[in-house]
């Protein structure tokens, strides 16, 4: 090794730069196993009211979250201040595995899907007889929607004192919905059953009745009640958030016995359902899908589909008629 050598050795090492000294990376995350477990109620302006046992606390989203987003009627883990004291506020670290989750998009052609209600056993379709009129086609599209969620739909018929149910009750008796039909001051006895045990969601457009239902079968609710616009016939939007009340028990039931609960939504006037695929909504018919496994592949089971299982079916006498196209009339809602 020569003098010069030696030099440029020495110049690299005068240049060298000192090495950051940085903390380990570490992949572990808290451990919130311990944190109390609670179910969020309502949810106002990035506020959380979460149920906890018998309290209802107030709880953000923690950061962790990032953009998780958290719905009614989800389970969580909570932290922080959970006394439910005024003016405390703890902070929600995990969303529970969902069992459902219902959904809907703005429109047929929006990507965004909006999920309305987490957990959700029972859908409970509020519509009006007269003032306004049925939309039977609002109706359709909220049972797709049920059924891609994979959660049981009950109709509830209001205003029956201003109109017959006769043409809805044919509509939908072949599809095997549960039924109620409802007038101001009936015995919701017979309702009050098919929703004990249950968490049921109550959706519907705006003006059927639905907050005067929920008044009804659950006193002190105070839910506010709007009029039907003369002009339009669409009812004002009186609800801006969903809630979950709890069903009162009833008399004879031991004390501290939950009945169930209901889930009130704002009124909807539009019901997209670009989310939803044929295949899971023939899945919730187990003796029509019987009949579709040999379907071309992507047959949307729709009246004129090419060689629809449904349609063969049909002709050899296996499938009721009427229930195919009552069945067809309510996919093609969302086609």
């Amino acid at each position: 090794m020569t003098w010069f050598d030696d030099l440029r050795t020495d110049e690299h090492e005068a240049f060298e730069r000192p090495r950051r000294r940085t903390r380990p990376r570490t992949k572990d995350r808290p451990d919130y196993s311990d944190a109390e477990i609670g179910m969020v109620v309502t949810v106002d302006r990035g506020r959380f009211q979460t149920l906890i046992g018998d309290r209802e606390v107030t709880a953000t989203k923690a950061r962790q979250l990032g953009r998780k987003g958290v719905i009614v009627g989800d389970r969580v883990r909570v932290v922080g201040d959970t006394s439910g004291d005024e003016g405390t506020l703890a902070r929600i670290v995990e969303v529970e595995e969902r069992s459902t989750v219902l959904r809907r998009t703005a429109d047929d052609d929006d990507p965004y899907e909006r999920p309305i209600v987490a957990n959700a056993d029972q859908l409970v379709i509020v519509t009006a007889l007269a003032d306004p009129p049925p939309r039977t086609g609002m109706i359709d599209r909220i049972l797709v929607a049920g059924y891609d969620a994979g959660i049981t739909p009950l109709l509830c018929l209001t205003k029956a004192d201003l109109a017959a149910p006769d043409e809805l009750l044919a509509a939908y008796e072949p599809l095997d919905v549960e039924v109620f039909v409802t007038s101001p001051g009936s015995d919701l006895r017979a309702f009050w059953t098919a929703l004990a045990g249950h968490r049921t969601v109550f959706i519907g457009h705006s003006g059927v009745g639905k907050s005067t239902l929920v008044n009804a079968l659950i006193p002190g609710a105070k839910r506010a009640i709007g009029a039907v616009n003369e002009v339009t016939g669409r009812g004002r939007h009186t609800s801006t958030s969903a809630i979950a009340l709890e069903l009162p028990a009833a008399a004879d039931a031991a004390p501290g016995t939950r009945a169930g609960w209901v889930i009130d939504t704002p009124g909807v006037r539009s019901f997209g359902l670009s989310h939803v695929s044929p295949a899971r909504i023939i899945a919730a018919f187990s003796d029509l899908a019987a009949f579709t496994q040999d379907c071309p592949r992507g047959c949307t089971h729709v009246e004129g589909a090419p060689e629809c299982g449904l349609d063969a079916a049909v002709e050899r006498g296996e499938l009721n008629p009427e229930r195919v196209a009552s069945f067809r009339r309510m996919i093609s809602s969302g086609q």
